[in-house]
């Protein structure tokens, strides 16, 4: 999301492109392969400077995979921000992807948010469309519960691979909703309980996006709970020879739901710091991870 320039229309330029190289390759150094876009990034920018990456490096777009999503349109032109998952809008969504990413395919598409006012029916017909044209290989969803992918998938002739949350050590509700059953504190819990279920049970990937917790935890805390949860994570990457960006990461992914994290970071050094989230398994002990949840909370469990 932060590749191409500023949040505006204005053109992108030769910097944002060098930028944009200087974070795939920091990625493709660390073992990442797999890149997130959204068509709204930057007023279509993030995808059109990522295509041309590609441009530059022939041969490249066969090592990656590359996702991205529709369905948001941002406010202008007198209209007012909105959501459109009518067939019309995926096609043409879909189209102009392809067109600024530079590519024939793209690997994962996701639907970004629900729209309340497209029938489900439109949108899987839609979809399916794209896969037998040969201009998507698999769908998944971003910020929907599990009933909005059941309903979705009863329509659909191809499986969803993915849904994509905001999930961290910060946004904690993905986890508290499954423990705080029957506690005053499960009131305010928004996240869709059965979702994590789910997914699993249907072989689809939970990709975590703000997995960084937007740097709270590592230069950015504020509260006395962000501090000692940043003081935790020094001292546990300390011991396991690692950063403590990655160490928040492997809290996500030692979840038996099998938790991908969307890094999100267009930095190089921020990149390279989460390699071993990459490369190696987590190495969090069942006791660290509490503690870690424990800190991050700043109150006991119930």
């Amino acid at each position: 999301m932060g590749l191409g320039g500023a949040w505006d229309t204005e053109p992108y330029g030769a910097a944002d492109i060098d930028a944009a190289e200087a974070a795939v390759e920091a990625a493709l150094d660390s073992g990442i392969t797999a890149f997130d876009h959204a068509d709204i990034y930057r007023h279509g920018k993030s995808e059109a400077v990522f295509g041309e990456v590609l441009a530059r490096a022939p041969g490249l777009r066969e090592r990656i995979t590359i996702q991205t999503k529709c369905g948001i349109r941002l406010a202008g032109d007198g209209l007012p921000g909105r959501y459109d998952l009518r067939a019309a809008s995926i096609a043409r969504r879909v189209e102009e992807s392809l067109t600024r990413l530079r590519t024939d395919v793209i690997d994962v598409l996701l639907l970004h948010r629900p729209d309340p006012l497209t029938d489900p029916d439109e949108i899987a017909a839609a979809l399916s469309g794209l896969h037998r044209q040969g201009l998507v290989r698999h769908f998944g969803v971003s910020n929907m519960g599990a009933a909005q992918m059941a309903a979705l998938q009863a329509r659909l002739d191809v499986p969803l691979v993915a849904d994509q949350l905001e999930m961290s050590l910060y946004r904690r509700d993905w986890v508290e909703a499954g423990v705080l059953l029957n506690t005053r504190e499960a009131t305010g819990n928004g996240f869709p309980f059965g979702t994590l279920e789910h997914c699993r049970e249907h072989g689809i990937r939970l990709q975590a996006w703000g997995a960084l917790a937007q740097g709270r935890y590592t230069g950015r805390q504020q509260t006395a709970a962000e501090h000692a949860t940043a003081a935790l994570l020094v001292r546990l990457a300390e011991a396991k020879g690692t950063t403590p960006e990655t160490v928040l990461l492997w809290w996500l992914m030692r979840h038996p739901a099998g938790v991908s994290a969307v890094i999100g970071s267009t930095r190089p050094d921020r990149i390279r710091a989460c390699r071993d989230a990459a490369v190696r398994e987590p190495d969090l002990t069942h006791e660290e991870w509490y503690e870690l949840w424990v800190t991050a909370r700043g109150t006991p469990l119930p």
